[in-house]
């Protein structure tokens, strides 16, 4: 099933009216391609809303019902005289979601069939293409493909830009325009023209599928053990904890340090994000919210316990890495829990709701903006990376090099060791490492901390 999709940061299934309710959702802006993407929104909080009680002039209550008597005209000129007969649904569905659009990029209206989608989603299965989008200077741009989808697979990176789709040019169009464009069957083809940095337009042609997420990997690169989270989902704390559980059960005290991954990441549930911070720290907080209205303002405080126990850490993030990804980076940071490490991330720092209205329709509308424990607000400017490390590709110009065990004849040291004994046993993940200059950068870093920490008299 094809579902637009935006980054919400929480979201959950709600009650229907007339229960009010304001879930909190972080998270893109960025309509995914639900036709394609996998980002996140998913549960919400389940706090209620109080509404705001406001009290108008009787000029002021004049002059709204003056601009909705021009709203009813200019709506029945169109219906009446447009060269061709439109649906009165659609208009006004048009007319509302323009309303919240010119409000910011991540504001807008769900019809019936887009909120069940988005509710669908939770459930980490869905049709597309695996690609988080947003919309920048009025062109769709790509903040993250997800890992293991056709986009990733296809090539697509994070910083995009998609000008056409199957031959025609959707510069213009806006984002939910464009994501209707995308929306097809599942083992359809679809062909995709991008621009990417000073390159001319090329085409990417890919095949939708059915998408399946898989939160949370890890594996080990020596004794520093890697984590990574693609996205936030329901399953995302229960599979770091197994993952860092099996993490320690393999290499015990010789575990030297944890690089925890969240590159093009595009977010997901709020309460994810806040778990996974939480998993790591054992004090301090986390991450705040603040809107207009002061009552729904609210901090967020860790728990006692780490479940790497004080190990050295590392966070890898780029500019892929949004919303609830960017709430994680900017707590472990601030709270000196780990550094961070990458390039700087996407800067998606509002907070959006998901309200329910009448016959099941939705509006997804900002309220607030989040602030990292420093009390910094992240909107459109991301978290700085501690350590500065762009994306690079390495080269081995080691390779074929002429050392004393080449030479006809040398001596053997007695030892009996196995001078290609590295390279024997160095395996795949040692060519991960060479393939990925940030992942080497933060390798060589926690290995380099174990060293001094070895080192005799070191403090």
């Amino acid at each position: 099933m094809h579902t637009i999709m935006t980054t919400l940061d929480d979201f959950m299934k709600p009650k229907k009216p007339p229960f009010l309710f304001k879930p909190l959702v972080l998270g893109g802006g960025a309509i995914v391609l639900a036709v394609s993407a996998t980002l996140g929104f998913h549960q919400l909080s389940q706090a209620q809303s109080t509404a705001t009680v406001q009290i108008l002039s009787e000029a002021e209550i004049d002059d709204i019902y003056r601009h909705l008597s021009l709203f009813g005209d200019v709506f029945q000129r169109v219906r009446g005289e447009y060269v061709e007969e439109v649906d009165d649904q659609s208009l006004i569905e048009a007319a509302i979601n323009g309303m919240l659009t010119s409000l910011d990029p991540h504001s807008g209206f769900l019809a019936s069939e887009d909120f069940d989608d988005m509710q669908e989603r939770t459930r980490g299965e869905f049709g597309g293409l695996g690609i988080e989008i947003t919309m920048e200077d009025g062109f769709v741009k790509v903040v993250s493909p997800i890992d293991d989808t056709p986009a990733a697979k296809g090539g697509i990176l994070s910083g995009d830009y998609i000008v056409g789709i199957d031959g025609k040019s959707i510069i213009g169009l806006s984002l939910t325009e464009a994501v209707e464009m995308m929306r097809g069957e599942v083992d359809t083809d679809i062909t995709i023209t991008l621009r990417r940095g000073g390159r001319d337009a090329f085409d990417v042609t890919l095949t939708r599928a059915i998408i399946k997420i898989q939160s949370v990997r890890h594996q080990s690169y020596g004794d520093v053990g890697y984590i990574r989270i693609t996205t936030f989902s329901e399953q995302s704390t229960p599979g770091l904890i197994r993952a860092m559980g099996d993490l320690l059960e393999t290499h015990g005290d010789d575990l030297v340090g944890v690089i925890l991954d969240l590159r093009n990441n595009p977010g997901g549930l709020l309460n994810e994000a806040i778990s996974v911070a939480d998993s790591f720290l054992d004090t301090g907080e986390i991450v705040s919210t603040r809107g207009r209205n002061s009552q729904q303002d609210a901090r967020h405080f860790a728990s006692s316990g780490d479940i790497a126990g004080g190990l050295p850490m590392v966070v890898l993030i780029n500019s892929g890495s949004a919303s609830a990804s960017e709430i994680v980076a900017g707590a472990l940071k601030d709270n000196e829990r780990a550094l961070v490490m990458g390039t700087r991330s996407f800067g998606k720092g509002s907070v959006q709701s998901v309200i329910p209205m009448r016959d099941d329709n939705a509006i997804r509308l900002t309220t607030a903006l989040y602030y990292t424990p420093s009390g910094v607000s992240i909107q459109a400017t991301g978290i700085e990376p501690d350590i500065m490390v762009e994306l690079a590709v390495l080269e081995d110009l080691d390779e074929g090099a002429v050392r004393e065990e080449n030479l006809r004849g040398s001596l053997n040291n007695g030892n009996g060791d196995n001078h290609n004994s590295d390279a024997d046993n160095d395996g795949e993940a040692s060519n991960d490492v060479v393939r990925d200059y940030q992942l080497a950068r933060a390798i060589d870093l926690l290995n380099g901390i174990d060293v001094f920490r070895r080192l005799e008299g070191f403090q």
